[in-house]
């Protein structure tokens, strides 16, 4: 699908898998031309295709990487996703690996900062831009072997008032999206180092955790709204977690 002029554009990082690659899909669906950032090529490349969008290799980490993608957008963009991010270990601050910490902050503070520091000018220039952060309940909440993360993602939310209140002036809406517990392909995978067990163990004998395509439906609904309304913040839980340590769960007797 070529690209239109006239089309409203997007931007969506860590859109290779999980609930950017959702959030591809649903904004695609809803007309606009998405530029699919993330680092696997292959990937968003074949995510480009399937949605008429363009694939831009970026690691959101790397300035220059970022300049790439804010060229690759050119002049004018209407929509940003911060969603690349991501949770690395769950060692209690006693035994914390501190290389796990400053990823864990590089991507969900210092790469968020860099991707809108770049667009925030395209983002003005469209007269109705919307900047719309990943965060998470753990950016609400601590919990056990969770410092490292809750840390990152509390610096997600703080940067996300702080934008809303620095661009107060300006036509760009600062919202945040906080879900709590989303099964998805890779997120746990990642933080327990590919360990299986340990990763299905989050999700254990909890019926209907959210969705990739829950979360991305929201931020499609979040990012669609009037221009003169900014949804602040949207937290999304599954209905079985009540909270961040309540979640209904229905296991198998053990004998």
């Amino acid at each position: 699908m070529a690209r239109m002029s006239t089309s409203r554009t997007a931007v969506v990082t860590g859109a290779s898998s999980g609930i950017g690659a959702a959030t591809a899909r649903t904004l695609a669906a809803q007309g606009f031309h998405v530029f699919c950032a993330a680092r696997r090529v292959d990937r968003i490349e074949a995510l480009a295709a399937e949605i008429g969008g363009t694939a831009v290799v970026c690691d959101v980490t790397d300035a220059d990487s970022v300049a790439g993608l804010a060229a690759r957008v050119g002049e004018r963009l209407d929509v940003l996703v911060n969603n690349a991010g991501g949770a690395f270990g769950a060692s209690p601050v006693a035994q914390a690996d501190s290389d796990e910490w400053r990823q864990m902050f590089e991507v969900n503070v210092i790469g968020l900062m860099q991707v809108t520091r770049a667009l925030l000018p395209a983002l003005v220039a469209s007269g109705a831009g919307v900047i719309l952060n990943v965060g998470s309940t753990a950016g609400r909440v601590a919990y056990e072997g969770g410092a490292g993360y809750t840390a990152a993602k509390h610096g997600t939310q703080v940067v996300t008032e702080t934008l809303r209140l620095e661009l107060w002036d300006q036509p760009v809406r600062v919202c945040e999206i906080a879900p709590g517990m989303v099964r998805t392909d890779e997120f746990a995978l990642v933080r327990f180092e590919g360990d299986q067990e340990k990763a299905e163990a989050v999700y254990a004998g909890v019926a209907e955790p959210l969705t990739a395509e829950d979360v991305a439906d929201a931020i499609g609904w979040m990012v669609t709204r009037p221009a003169h309304v900014n949804v602040d913040e949207l937290v999304i839980r599954p209905r079985a977690q009540a909270a961040q340590h309540k979640v209904h769960r229905v296991l198998p007797d053990v004998h």
